[in-house]
């Protein structure tokens, strides 16, 4: 056990939008993150505007979750005058915490938004105890961690700063190939501005080679037994070792995913809260829960690995295929359940017969087959071919509503 706490790490989750806010919310996020429409660093995720973050920090506070504003973009000169009037709405509205990156903003923020915790950045590349420490002098009550840290690292950092400083850390989702996301590939190939959130992954794209004097003769990237290390970083998943991170000090686990999907956001908020439930749960040494591994492969990811955890890693990127594993899609949604029937509004059509596999919040997946359907005026149907139309399916107990209707991509 931790010899620090035996309590668990929060669980940290991301919401694009306020759609993805209450699904994070009701399948287990003890906090999420989000942005306001300007000053975050995911411009492609739909992200809060006023009313909406009302909204949102209304529906969290309710359930008893925190929520994390990032403003954590560089903002140049002509962005500050802006600042000082968003810092004093989001305080109004109570958001719990304030993530930011640039010093100025740090100041900005003391002054602006008092009520609001100051979380500082992953963007500010915190890789030692000094640096830690003097961002706790500055006010902060959180840091977040650079990626490229082990967990003796970590537990150095751990040791060597205010027991009042809280460490969060990465523990799933997408790795960026530039130290601590600070990407200047974005802007010099397409004038977008990576470090002001609007990123355009171009080390997601896929590469040829063309030698100056060959001009488009073009050579495929293939992987030798020397290595082929071309901007093809694997997915950060740390779910098997929840129980070292928290040994090594850490406070809160994130999910990266602010411009993921609903979808995506509903698994692994699900999927992180039953490993961690499991691990406050455990006698003596813990081993993480089988099914949760198996959600973690049903959404869409590159090939896994624990980024820098424990030590310089050898399998962080993939040579041979840059694209993604996709083999689960939605089905239906879930509005509610009545007369013995699960109630859904369908997203992809599928046939009598068919077999789902259902998520439904804070639960392990359990299978529901649709040997019967029914549409919404009680007629059986053999097929349901039409997106967003009401579907009946006998089911022997409630099931929640939100709860995703998932089958196997063909």
């Amino acid at each position: 056990m931790n010899t620090l706490t035996n309590k668990i790490p929060e669980l940290l989750c991301p919401a694009g939008d306020l759609t993805r806010l209450k699904a994070a919310v009701d399948y287990g996020a003890d906090a999420v993150y989000l942005a306001g429409e300007e000053f975050g660093m995911r411009t492609a995720a739909s992200n809060f505007g006023i009313e909406d973050l009302k909204e949102g920090v209304k529906y969290a506070h309710d359930h008893g979750v925190k929520v994390h504003l990032a403003c954590n973009t560089i903002p140049h000169n002509e962005e500050i005058p802006r600042l000082p009037s968003f810092l004093e709405q989001v305080n109004d509205i109570g958001v719990d915490a304030i993530i930011s990156a640039d010093l100025g903003t740090i100041g900005m923020v003391k002054k602006y938004a008092p009520n609001a915790e100051l979380h500082v950045s992953v963007q500010s590349g915190i890789c030692n105890y000094e640096t830690a420490n003097a961002f706790y002098n500055l006010g902060a009550k959180r840091v977040v961690l650079a990626r490229e840290l082990s967990l003796k690292e970590i537990a150095e950092i751990r040791a060597k700063t205010p027991k009042e400083l809280e460490i969060e850390a990465f523990a799933h989702g997408a790795m960026c190939v530039s130290f601590s996301a600070r990407c200047l590939l974005s802007s010099y190939m397409t004038g977008r501005d990576a470090n002001r959130g609007d990123c355009a992954q171009p080390c997601r794209w896929s590469y040829s080679l063309m030698e100056e004097k060959r001009p488009g003769q073009l050579f495929d990237i293939t992987e030798t037994d020397k290595g082929t290390y071309i901007l093809n970083a694997n997915d950060l998943c740390m779910a098997e070792h929840l129980d070292k991170m928290r040994d090594a000090g850490v406070d809160s686990i994130k999910i990266e995913g602010r411009a993921k999907s609903h979808y995506y956001v509903a698994v692994t908020t699900n999927a992180y809260r039953g490993a961690l439930d499991s691990l406050k749960n455990a006698d003596g040494d813990w081993t993480c829960p089988t099914w949760v591994t198996e959600e973690l492969n049903k959404i869409s990811h590159r090939n896994y690995s624990q980024g820098f955890f424990f030590g310089r890693p050898e399998n962080a990127q993939t040579y041979a295929n840059a694209g993604y594993v996709r083999d689960y899609s939605v089905a239906a949604i879930v509005d509610g359940y009545e007369d013995g029937k699960i109630i859904a509004t369908l997203k992809n059509k599928f046939l009598k017969g068919q077999e789902f596999d259902c998520l439904e919040p804070r639960q392990k997946p359990f299978i529901v087959k649709a040997d019967t359907v029914f549409d919404e005026k009680d007629n059986e149907i053999e097929s349901a071919p039409h997106p967003m139309m009401t579907i009946k399916i006998p089911f022997e107990r409630e099931v929640k509503k939100g709860s995703l209707l998932r089958m196997k991509a063909d």
